[in-house]
């Protein structure tokens, strides 16, 4: 395989063995932003020794130019674009466009866009008949990850990875028919008949339609709610190397087909410590139960021998703010405000965010409100179980996700993913027949 201009540059970084005294030089590689990184690759063949890197924390696991996180500063950009921008002026199809393609879309390349994944929203019939294999209470998070790895069995003329053209198509069937799946999947749990998409309407209008539309009556879609969705689908679409893009694109290493590698992509996130950090805040608005119990739990959120956390403020990456956080509580405002809701769940959040918005230890610590805070709160005011909120994570994600896998199969550099391991087990021993185990 030909190399990266970058993995032959002028920097190096020396490695010593304090024991022998023995050195390696290893090559520093540089990217558009971010801490540089020291090119391992040859550190076994040159030494013998392998890294230890738990999770995977400090290790760059490939190159992309697709998002770039920077924690420390608060900023999230796609393809060099900030994210506070895309949520505020872009639409998710344009976004996904990006994602996909490196580049912001001319006019007729949207248009056009638009038109392949409004063609692909529709599923094959027969997929319907796995929905009826579900338990009628199964988590919708469980169906999706059957529907999808299914759609493979159904789409034999675009799985060749190896094939630009069947990638494309991939690409945008995924993007498409995910939402309709995850409707029907909401349905299913609900008893309520599938809606098909619909031509007329835009991407997010069409998967609200789909959501909540019933044959009785005529779904009014209201602009301050579609807003959000757009919106929350733009500000989920992709968020670098974390554990689900991270298993997707460990999956397309082995040239697994990419609605497998989307499917794995979706049980990674189905982990609570992954994309259930929306649905943790209302269970977290649950245990407090009334704003006259905050004080006593923004106490208790302050000891550190107490287990009770705020879920929902301050977050892994960001150390500052989450820059996803401003946009979304602008939205939330919005949706509440044009809903009128009375929600005594919805009233405690919007209280405690005050409460926690003036404290000191917070303030101090920039412990701010971040996505999932205002996302929950949307979510629920819109009408969506607390069991979808995955879900509509997943339906988001795909863009990021397909992204991902895309560039990573047009890349230079495929291998198949093999991380290593620091055995701590039992040495050889003989095998003891059972008569003479003691």
């Amino acid at each position: 395989m030909p190399a990266d201009s970058k993995d032959t540059p002028e920097k190096t970084f020396t490695l010593t063995n304090d024991q022998t005294g023995e050195s390696v030089k290893l090559p520093v590689v540089e990217g558009t932003y971010g801490p540089h990184c020291i090119d391992i690759r040859s550190l076994h063949k040159t030494t013998g020794h392998f890294t230890l890197d738990p999770s995977f924390t400090a290790t760059g696991s490939c190159k992309s130019k697709i998002t770039y996180i920077d924690g420390e500063e608060g900023i999230l950009l796609h393809r060099g674009y900030n994210i506070k921008e895309l949520a505020k002026e872009s639409t998710y199809l344009e976004t996904c466009y990006l994602l996909l393609y490196g580049e912001l879309p001319k006019k007729q390349e949207l248009e056009e866009f638009k038109g392949h994944i409004t063609n692909h929203t529709m599923i094959h019939e027969q997929i319907k008949a796995v929905y009826q294999g579900f338990r009628r209470d199964a988590h919708p998070m469980a169906i999706m990850c059957g529907v999808i790895g299914t759609m493979a069995s159904f789409y034999h003329d675009s799985l060749d990875i190896w094939d630009p053209e069947q990638r494309r198509i991939s690409a945008h069937r995924l993007i498409a028919k995910v939402p309709t799946l995850a409707a029907m999947a909401m349905k299913y749990s609900k008893g309520q008949p599938y809606v098909h998409p619909r031509n007329d309407l835009s991407f997010t209008e069409n998967f609200l339609h789909m959501c909540f539309s019933v044959p009785a009556e005529e779904y009014k879609l209201r602009p301050p709610v579609v807003r959000a969705m757009e919106r929350i689908l733009i500000l989920h679409a992709d968020h670098e190397q974390n554990a689900s893009t991270s298993t997707v694109r460990l999956a397309g290493s082995s040239q697994a087909n990419p609605m497998a590698c989307i499917a794995s992509g979706i049980t990674s996130l189905w982990g609570p410590a992954h994309g259930g950090a929306n649905q943790a805040v209302l269970e977290m608005l649950d245990e407090i139960g009334h704003k006259d119990n905050i004080p006593e739990f923004i106490e208790r959120a302050k000891d550190k021998e107490d287990p009770f956390r705020l879920m929902g403020f301050g977050h892994r990456v960001y150390k500052n703010f989450d820059p996803r956080a401003e946009v979304m509580k602008e939205s939330c405002d919005e949706v509440l405000a044009e809903l009128g809701i009375d929600d005594p769940q919805l009233e405690l959040a919007m209280e405690l965010e005050k409460i926690a918005l003036n404290d000191p230890y917070f303030k101090d610590r920039k412990l701010f409100p971040n996505v999932d805070f205002y996302s929950g709160i949307i979510l629920k005011a819109m009408g969506f179980p607390v069991e979808m909120f995955t879900v509509l994570f997943a339906v988001s994600r795909t863009a990021g996700w397909i992204s991902q896998w895309k560039e990573m199969m047009e890349g230079n550099s495929l291998k198949i993913g093999r991380p290593r391991q620091l055995y701590t087990g039992a040495p050889e021993r003989p095998y003891v027949p059972i008569k003479k185990r003691k």
